[in-house]
Parts: C-alpha cells; sequence; structure tokens
C-alpha cells in the first residue's frame, strides 16, 4: 500500500509538471501547421527569402511553415488578411517596404504601426542599377552625365507605380538633380525584360533578377543602392562611392504577426526566425542571392518600419509623388 501511495504521488507530480510544460511549449509541439502569408506573387525576392528560412525552421525540428501567396492591391490584400486573423501564432504575414508605402498613398483597413507586432527582419535586398552591355554608358556617372543633358529623355523602368521602388527612384533623382523618365512595371522581370528589349535606358532590380543575364554579360550594373557591396559583385561600387549617399535605399523582408498575439508565442516565434536566419545554410543563400542577412527582431526591427515609415511619408511629400 505504501508503495501504491508513493507511485500514486510520483505519477500525480509529473503529470503536474508535463501540464506545465504543455501549458508553456504546447505551441510548438502541437503539429499545427504555421501559415506564412505572401502578398505577393510567388517566385520574386520575398518568396525566396521566406522559403529558405521556413525550410530552415522545419528541417531544425521546428512547427512546419507553408507559404501562401495573397498577391493583390500593392500587398494590401495579403497583408490585411493576416491582420484579421486570429492572432494565435499559426498566420504571419511577410511584409517589405510596401508595408509602410501603402499607408501613405491611401487609406488602408488596417495599420502597420498598431494592428501587427514585428517579429524579426529576415533580409534586405540591395536594389542594382543596371543597363544593356552595350550601352554608351559605362559608370553610373556617365548615365548621370547623360541624364543631365538630356532632362527627361532617358527612361527608367522598375516596380511601380506608388512601391518602394518608385521611392528609391525619387531619392535617385533629388540625389542627383536629374530629370529622369519613370516607368513603372508590375514586377522586376518585365522591367528586365522592357530594358533588354531596349523600350527603357536604365532598370533598377534585385540580383536575384538581374543574377542571369549579368553572368551571360547581357546586363551591366552600374551601382548598388545598398550601403555596401554586393558581395557576388565587388566590382560594382554602392551609390555612395558613386557619389550620392542620400541615394541608398534597400528593401527589408521580415515577419510580422497579428497584434494581440499572446506575449509567449511571439518570443517562441522571434526564437525560431532568429536562430534560422543565423543558420550556415541559410546565410549562404541568402549571400549567393545577394541578399543581406537580417537578424533584427522585436524591438529593433519594430525601429526599422517606424524610420521607414517616417522617410517614405516624407518623399512623398517632398517629391509630390501621387496618391489616390
Amino acid at each position: 500500500m505504501q508503495w501504491d501511495m508513493r507511485s500514486r504521488l510520483a505519477v500525480t507530480f509529473c503529470v503536474g509538471i508535463l501540464l506545465a510544460l504543455a501549458g508553456t511549449a504546447a505551441w510548438p509541439q502541437s503539429g499545427r501547421t504555421i501559415r506564412l502569408i505572401l502578398p505577393f506573387p510567388p517566385g520574386g525576392p520575398a518568396d525566396v527569402m521566406a522559403r529558405a528560412v521556413a525550410d530552415q525552421i522545419g528541417s531544425s525540428g521546428g512547427p512546419t511553415m507553408v507559404i501562401e501567396s495573397h498577391p493583390g492591391a500593392g500587398t494590401e490584400i495579403g497583408t490585411e488578411y493576416v491582420s484579421r486573423s486570429e492572432p494565435d501564432g499559426y498566420t504571419l504575414g511577410i511584409v517589405s517596404n510596401s508595408f509602410v508605402v501603402l499607408p501613405h498613398m491611401r487609406k488602408l483597413n488596417y495599420d502597420p504601426l498598431t494592428d501587427f507586432v514585428p517579429i524579426c527582419e529576415l533580409a534586405s535586398f540591395p536594389p542594382l542599377v543596371v543597363v544593356n552591355d552595350d550601352s554608351p554608358y559605362r559608370t553610373f556617372a556617365e548615365l548621370i552625365d547623360a541624364a543631365h543633358k538630356q532632362p527627361g529623355m532617358l527612361t527608367y523602368a522598375t516596380i511601380g507605380p506608388a512601391t518602394a521602388s518608385e521611392m528609391a527612384f525619387e531619392k535617385l533623382k533629388r540625389a542627383a538633380k536629374v530629370n529622369l523618365t519613370f516607368v513603372p512595371f508590375a514586377g522586376y522581370t518585365p522591367a528586365v525584360q522592357a530594358l533588354l528589349g531596349k523600350q527603357v535606358t536604365v532598370a533598377q532590380a534585385d540580383l536575384a533578377t538581374l543574377q542571369g543575364q549579368i553572368e551571360a554579360g547581357k546586363l551591366r550594373a552600374l551601382a548598388t543602392l545598398a550601403r555596401k557591396r554586393v558581395a557576388s559583385l565587388p566590382g560594382v561600387p554602392t551609390i555612395a562611392e558613386a557619389g550620392y549617399p542620400d541615394a541608398e535605399a534597400e528593401f527589408f523582408g521580415g515577419v510580422v504577426t497579428p497584434a494581440k498575439t499572446p506575449k509567449q508565442m511571439i518570443a517562441e516565434l522571434t526564437g525560431l526566425f532568429s536562430a534560422a536566419i543565423k543558420a550556415p545554410k541559410v546565410e549562404a543563400k541568402f549571400t549567393a542571392l545577394g541578399f543581406f542577412a537580417g537578424g533584427e527582431c522585436g524591438a529593433d526591427f519594430a525601429a526599422i518600419i517606424r524610420k521607414d515609415d517616417a522617410d517614405y511619408g516624407r518623399i512623398i511629400h517632398d517629391a509630390k509623388v501621387k496618391t489616390e
């Protein structure tokens, strides 16, 4: 009888411990799939970034994550979907600079600064300014010199209108004091195709879109708008090195969760994504694609979002970018 009582006490104690652990760690062990909502068409840099991190988390024993593409309205559709989702840690949003550009362009049904909790910046994407290989412009300085001599005659293609890419274009115009004609496209790929077809003078896109054409000798990069050089293109100067530090621009890619998500789950998510970003496999893939690995999480990522929100608001106002 004495042993039976001890056994019962031991079992009760163990069950109590398990229940306590379940209360604090049920989320990563529940077997439920986490959905990452991508507000872009599949195949772009944000998609590649999200899949690399999600695969790393899954292969490291973390929860399974699937990417769901909800494109449209300049990322508004997918982002609004996340804002209306249950704040339980199972529906997350992939966001980029459009997250804080759109509120300055039109009225939305969500507020990026209050309706979401930033988890982590996963990576940033350095835009590249490129021309055809047979272009007469061998350097960025030559391009700007030609633009000064032919106001409005040179055309500049990138994603637009009302996008972070257009904001980068506006910054470049103002920093270099040139009149380039903006030609908007629905994505980087059609913008680059227009450049290859010699329908435009110059294009701005990410390395993942440009790499094949650069390696094939069809396009030549004149500068990166990023703060540092791209590892796989060491000979391409930064825009600051080209003489225009005020034209610097990088596009972040990160993860957010709906506001009111429990703090414990936010902490769990932050740990998962922070570890995945630092994994050698992910870092190697990001470097090959010309991405800069992120790692800023929580308050640090929130600070990036707030800064970009203020910067884009100022650019849109000063450049008198057309809003809806």
